[in-house]
């Protein structure tokens, strides 16, 4: 399986170490750094190599684990499917009135302003028992094969675990692809579906960002078409996004305009941010921030949003759930969308 990188997970996390691994989607590899010393780096301006976690608010730090102050390793995967991801957590939710309450309250501010999408989140804590996190990272890595699954571990942060269906960037000799992923419906065992006029323009808003954002910085802008994707139990709209970098432009510039993406902030971004950071009722931290390789090999970069994640502190799973709230939005219909969305964490404990 991967032995190797198995037994140093635990002796790093013995030893108070900071390490991550991490499969990327559609990949049999798994990778991980593993840091000789638990300092906690931070990057300058993404020109450093090394593996980054960034949260969700860029005026915070972004971590950086450089990769010439660890030891790397890749192993080849070989995982069987599970079959018993059937029993899922309770669904009582402690926090869907405030939830409900809270996109009543976004719909009102997007329907008197000139804001037209906010990304409305929200947090829960499940009490763990016996919990192993080696454990339920196989799970993910079994089950979520086209997702960026990842263990990642910092003294000074904690432990964090996801499944994420979304890349952020994908970057080679200065050619790049990103994307829009907007829109959520439960998969029903078919990817032939309907979708709404709320989805079709939630994701309208994405792509036309990702167009305006990159036009300055980039040529030759390749917008695919909208395809239906499945990520877990959910199915979303999907935008493939091609360009090369204009050589006055940097990586820095190229991640900036990018993140946050409203598919985790909103329209107007900088608005849109400002409501998050002043109503929800907690700090994202890292969630629907982004991490990944940063100028590894021939200056390669793949970085992924931080969805479908949890924080592990002692006996507590704190799992992060979202949804992009427009105009048209259904604030009951909205609460069950995070429902379904938090089952791809909750079905691994």
């Amino acid at each position: 399986m991967f032995n190797e990188i198995l037994h140093k997970i635990k002796d790093s996390h013995y030893k108070n170490l900071p390490f991550v691994a991490y499969r990327k989607p559609n990949s049999d590899e798994l990778s991980a750094l593993f840091m000789e010393s638990n300092a906690l780096r931070y990057t300058e301006d993404f020109s450093e190599n090394g593996f980054v976690f960034s949260p969700f608010d860029a005026n915070e730090k972004t971590i950086l684990f450089p990769l010439k102050e660890g030891v790397f390793l890749t192993e080849h995967l070989n995982l069987e499917k599970s079959v018993h991801l059937q029993k899922s957590l309770s669904e009582e939710v402690l926090d869907k009135d405030f939830h409900i309450s809270l996109v009543k309250k976004t719909i009102e501010k997007i329907t008197t302003s000139n804001l037209e999408k906010i990304v409305i989140s929200r947090k829960e804590a499940l009490p763990l028992v016996d919990f192993n996190f080696l454990k339920t990272f196989i799970e993910l890595l079994k089950n979520y094969k086209n997702a960026f699954v990842y263990v990642w571990f910092h003294p000074e942060i904690g432990l964090w675990l996801g499944a994420s269906p979304e890349t952020l960037l994908n970057i080679k000799n200065r050619k790049f692809e990103t994307m829009s992923l907007a829109g959520t419906q439960v998969y029903q065992n078919t990817n032939t579906v309907t979708w709404g006029k709320k989805e079709l323009e939630e994701q309208q808003l994405v792509t036309d960002f990702i167009k305006n954002q990159l036009q300055s910085i980039s040529s030759a802008l390749k917008i695919d078409k909208t395809k239906t994707v499945k990520a877990g139990n959910l199915l979303h709209l999907k935008t493939n996004v091609k360009g090369e970098l204009n050589n006055n432009a940097s990586l820095a510039s190229l991640i900036r305009g990018l993140h946050p993406t409203p598919a985790v902030c909103g329209l107007p971004r900088n608005l849109a941010k400002d409501f998050i950071l002043e109503n929800e009722n907690y700090h994202r931290s890292f969630y629907t921030g982004f991490l990944g390789e940063l100028n590894f090999k021939n200056q390669q970069s793949s970085l992924f949003v931080n969805l479908r994640c949890m924080q592990i502190s002692d006996t507590i799973a704190s799992i992060y759930i979202g949804g992009g709230i427009t105009k048209e939005s259904i604030p009951e219909k909205e609460f069950q969308e995070t429902v379904s969305k938090a089952k791809t964490m909750k079905n691994v404990l």
